[in-house]
């Protein structure tokens, strides 16, 4: 087993973990959703020189090395470009990540109320255990377009005076039915709507006067009608910051750090290298934790289309360079891994887990069982990338997910090596993940940081 890594550092290293543990909580608290952390993200980028690139496409500004990009789509999707010294025919160093979460999403029609209680329907996204999601308090983050297209912003629980929401649970003194149920039904998708209010409004004709005063409070707040709704992204999520956890302060509680630990840090890495001579990019993608299906997800033409623009402002696009370029790529999928926890060690094998502490973690394959619907990288791309940790001495770790019949999970990584080029995931390991609130260890955050920056910086792939 590597040694921890929280041995090998200086004074040096501890304060440089500690500014990289500072923003990183900065960026969770405030990216609870895929827009709120493309906003910053761009903010960020700017403020290094990044220039929108349909900018370049409108004013016909001819990119050339040195010269900094970015692209997003939907406000839910973001690319960066950092233009190299050396041809870009002969590939770039490429990040890639997601920034969506687990979470509960409001339905389009989701107000009503019941015996004068007031709730919001949802339907959760991505894979959770619905039961974790009851008395929490939990917040409302997101954007409804109305029918002008102006936008309302949505932040309701995040402030110490805001109201907070949640989902109820049957008291302990009625719930030996309850009881019996397997974990997975315990609570029901349908039964994850959120309490919202019981105040019924004065002097009303409305039949539903509870569910009225709170269509009145959301006119006087946002000026919004109950049929905005339709067009609304509204997504619940836990309410509160994130938390140095642990008595040594060693890790990091917070909500969404699947798989914003591995964006925050990729996105570090990418702002960090001032020069490069490969050309270098960040992807940060949304909807992987529903099968990267969507416009703003890595299934989508958005990587392609962005690369081949970028080319077409270089005055070198054609369909064969792009392809030759796509090829001769090298990606880090830059997802998370999961942390051996003794508490369940049964389904993990010793041996092939990722630790805390441990730092960065590659896995060679993903997928479940049989290796279903996982990129293998090759052996020739697995030593590389071991030369490249051990010459800038980055503490890394191999590991699968856990036991080969235990379950699994998949990343992005299948996707970009479609288009032949050397990917392997390469991640930040979590403990209680898909959970309302996941734990990182701080050594490893402060190590995959290092792994990213070494990366982009690499040129000899041979």
């Amino acid at each position: 087993m590597r040694e921890n890594a929280w041995n090998t550092y200086t004074d040096t290293d501890t304060e440089m973990m500690d500014a990289l543990i500072t923003g990183y909580k900065y960026f969770l608290d405030n990216g609870k959703t895929e827009r709120e952390c493309v906003k910053q993200m761009i903010a960020t980028a700017r403020s290094c020189g990044y220039i929108p690139l349909e900018e370049v496409i409108r004013t016909g500004y001819m990119l050339k090395p040195g010269s900094k990009v970015y692209a997003q789509t939907k406000g839910k999707a973001v690319m960066f470009m950092h233009i190299g010294l050396l041809p870009i025919e002969d590939g770039m160093n490429i990040l890639g990540a997601h920034i969506d979460s687990p979470r509960l999403d409001i339905k389009q029609n989701p107000l009503y109320e019941d015996t004068e209680l007031a709730y919001l329907d949802t339907h959760y996204y991505g894979g959770i255990k619905k039961y974790q999601w009851v008395t929490l308090p939990l917040a409302l983050h997101g954007t409804i377009v109305k029918k002008d297209g102006s936008h309302v912003e949505i932040n309701i629980g995040e402030e110490e005076n805001d109201p907070v929401f949640g989902v109820t649970d049957l008291l302990v003194h009625l719930s030996s039915k309850q009881l019996e149920k397997k974990g997975s039904v315990v609570i029901e998708g349908e039964n994850l709507d959120i309490l919202v209010g019981s105040r019924p409004l004065k002097e009303s004709d409305e039949k539903d006067k509870v569910k009225a005063n709170i269509l009145q409070l959301l006119k006087e707040k946002y000026d919004i009608e109950e049929e905005d709704f339709i067009s609304g992204e509204i997504e619940v999520v836990p309410a509160g910051k994130s938390r140095d956890f642990g008595l040594d302060r060693s890790m990091v509680m917070s909500y969404g750090q699947d798989d914003r630990v591995c964006a925050y840090t990729s996105l570090m890495a990418m702002l960090s290298v001032e020069q490069v001579n490969r050309t270098s990019a960040a992807i940060f993608v949304d909807k992987e934790e529903i099968g990267s299906v969507g416009a703003s997800s890595m299934g989508s033409k958005f990587f392609e289309n962005t690369v081949a623009e970028v080319l077409n402002s270089m005055g070198r696009y054609t369909d064969l360079s792009l392809r030759r370029i796509l090829s001769r790529s090298k990606m880090l999928s830059s997802d998370v891994s999961a942390a051996f926890d003794p508490a369940y060690a049964s389904v993990f094998e010793k041996k092939n887990s990722a630790y805390f502490g441990k730092g960065v973690v590659f896995n060679k394959y993903t997928g479940a069982r049989g290796k279903s619907a996982s990129n293998d990288a090759g052996a020739e791309y697995v030593a590389r990338i071991r030369r490249i940790m051990d010459d800038h001495k980055v503490a890394y770790q191999m590991a699968e997910m856990g036991k080969v019949d235990a379950g699994g999970g998949n990343t992005i990584a299948w996707i970009p090596a479609a288009y032949d080029m050397d990917v392997i995931d390469c991640g930040v390991a979590v403990l209680s993940m898909h959970a309302p609130w996941e734990i990182t260890s701080k050594a490893d955050i402060y190590e995959a940081e290092k792994c990213y920056e070494a990366f982009l910086e690499t040129v000899d792939w041979l």
